[in-house]
């Protein structure tokens, strides 16, 4: 060992001292010289599976690390055959009364497999929303889907072929096509909207036989010919009530008393933003104990856009995004400008708390069949703490057009699953300019590249492949993580906080219940191992916050992190 590193330790023992935001562990001897930064490297695209059969139109990412992904049931049949046999015999079904093919399946991440789950009922441009027990709660669909509620538990590994969907009929009080879910610090859904739905409903529901809905004007007030107001943009405010964004405004609602609490602007321009014109927003990381809190919209297609491709007409998308704080006392939108415009694009928190990324998607047209004309192929990252007109970096492309029922969701690893992209009313792979798209890609951001390893944190315990763990709000939590030491020098320790993410449903733009949060930090200290430390952790204080449910903890090294580990709040 170097000797100057007793007197490097006992520095750092005297340093590691944190605020409740971040911890900061100082840079000593030079050690800086050798750190690679967060970007430049542009990222990198591998392709996963040339084919799992069923296009990605909607995917969520379970905590036993596989992801359910499904599109709907009148397509046809899909590339995926069930097994053993089996057929789905459904009179109701409008394409297809008898169909031997799969139109969901489950991917398992770590083992680059999937198999064909059995779904009944139609989940054509539906919703979704992950129970704090850690089950997928799906809602809502067409025709035969209308009103249905479908699980799908977070299958044990024992549980074989076995484990698959479970529907239940006309569970929901009103048709739920096009409309999104948020779920409550009660651990309750909140769905709202839908096709010709001006009205929002809970669920699960206290009393099964409960048919009532509650009446939501803003709906009808954001209502124009092209229905620009499908699958609003919901965000669950620190206070416990909900952003809810509809074609260009939005209103804070007390869903408790049906209240509207604050109207918001409307974004400059006035241009709509949600489907079909099919911008994105993400609810930006929520600092510790967080007393603000700010939402980002981008992209979506200028008025009268949907009609105009009907006569192969591809207006321009939009450049513009807008970001506000939802808490201040009189709030206005800040608009900043993207490298090129974007219709149909995800946009994904990263692990770090540093950066968004806006994945997959068009640079005109919208949503709809044939629809769009330019594949936006090329990600955009989006770094919240770089200055105005500053912020965006265009990414390494991919050569797989994700246009309209594409989706991305965010793993464990730090990677995003991308998948999906089906611009026609039903498979199809020849005679078209952009056939239905049946593979998944991971594209890996900037932070997973090898130069940034000297820097990457590792979990060490609790264990990144154990069980996931349980805290109660306001609790503690210990964490034990490394950081490569290079020989001769100690690791490359520089400011280190620890953030916690919901994983998204993720469908038409918009990763429904998408969270991150920044952890308080009690204290860190290193041990006697080289280049290991341990860290004390509080949990968010309340609900409102953190709804219950499952949680990817990562800890974070000068916006490299780590793999995360699960965790259960309750």
């Amino acid at each position: 060992m170097p000797q100057h590193m007793p007197l490097l330790q006992t520095m750092k023992a005297a340093l590691l001292r944190n605020s409740t935001h971040h911890l900061v562990l100082v840079l000593l001897l030079g050690v800086c010289a050798g750190i690679a930064p967060a970007s430049g490297s542009g990222g990198r695209w591998d392709l996963l599976q040339r084919s799992i059969g069923v296009s990605a139109m909607h995917m969520q990412l379970l905590h036993n690390d596989r992801v359910i992904i499904f599109d709907r049931t009148d397509f046809g049949q899909s590339n995926l055959s069930l097994p053993d046999g089996r057929c789905r015999r459904n009179p109701r079904e409008r394409v297809l009364p008898v169909d031997c093919t799969a139109h969901s399946a489950e991917y398992d991440v770590a083992s680059n497999t999937f198999r064909p789950l059995f779904v009944f009922t139609d989940t054509w441009c539906s919703s979704g929303t992950v129970a704090p027990d850690g089950t997928l709660v799906q809602t809502g669909g067409w025709n035969d889907g209308y009103r249905n509620v479908r699980t799908m538990p977070a299958c044990a590994e024992d549980d074989g072929d076995t484990c698959d969907w479970d529907e239940t009929q006309d569970a929901l009080a009103q048709n739920r096509w096009y409309a999104t879910n948020q779920i409550l610090p009660d651990g309750r859904a909140f769905i709202v909207g839908g096709r010709r739905q001006f009205t929002y409903e809970f669920y699960p529901k206290a009393d099964p036989t409960d048919t009532s809905v509650i009446s939501l004007p803003f709906l009808i007030q954001t209502k124009d010919p092209e229905e620009n107001n499908l699958y609003p943009f919901v965000h669950l405010n620190i206070d416990g009530n909900l952003f809810i964004f509809a074609k260009n405004r939005a209103i804070l609602l007390d869903y408790r008393k049906n209240k509207i609490v604050r109207t918001y602007p409307i974004l400059a321009g006035g241009d709509p933003r949600n489907y079909p014109s099919s911008g994105s927003s993400v609810l930006l990381p929520l600092k510790p104990s967080p007393t603000e809190a700010e939402v980002l919209v981008c992209g979506g297609a200028p008025a009268g856009s949907y009609n105009s491709t009907k006569d192969g007409t591809y207006a321009s998308a939009l450049v513009t995004c807008g970001r506000i704080k939802i808490t201040d006392p009189t709030p206005s939108w800040v608009i900043e400008t993207m490298p090129s415009p974007r219709v149909m694009g995800d946009m994904i928190l990263l692990p770090n708390g540093a950066e968004v990324v806006i994945i997959n998607g068009a640079m005109d047209g919208t949503a709809g069949w044939e629809a769009a004309n330019t594949p936006a192929y090329a990600p955009l990252i989006y770094r919240l703490d770089h200055s105005p007109g500053d912020r965006f970096e265009e990414e390494s492309s991919t050569d797989t057009a994700r246009l309209y029922h594409s989706s991305a969701v965010l793993l464990r690893d730090g990677r995003l699953l991308v998948g999906g992209s089906n611009p026609h009313m039903y498979y199809n792979f020849s005679n078209v300019q952009y056939p239905t798209e049946l593979s998944l890609e991971a594209f890996s951001p900037e932070y997973l590249d090898p130069s940034n390893d000297m820097l990457r944190p590792t979990i060490v315990d609790p264990s990144p492949t154990g069980a996931p763990v349980s805290v109660t709000y306001g609790a503690p939590l210990t964490l034990q993580f490394s950081v490569p030491a290079s020989t001769g020098a100690p690791p490359s320790i520089g400011v280190v906080s620890i953030t916690m993410v919901a994983p998204s449903f993720t469908t038409h733009s918009f990763a429904m219940n998408q969270r991150l949060l920044f952890l308080d930090v009690v204290n860190t200290a290193a041990l006697a191992q080289t280049g290991t430390y341990q860290t004390s952790l509080v949990m968010p204080a309340t609900a409102a916050l953190a709804p219950p449910g499952y949680y990817m903890v990562f800890v974070v090294n000068e916006h490299i992190p780590s793999e995360g580990i699960w965790v259960h709040i309750q």
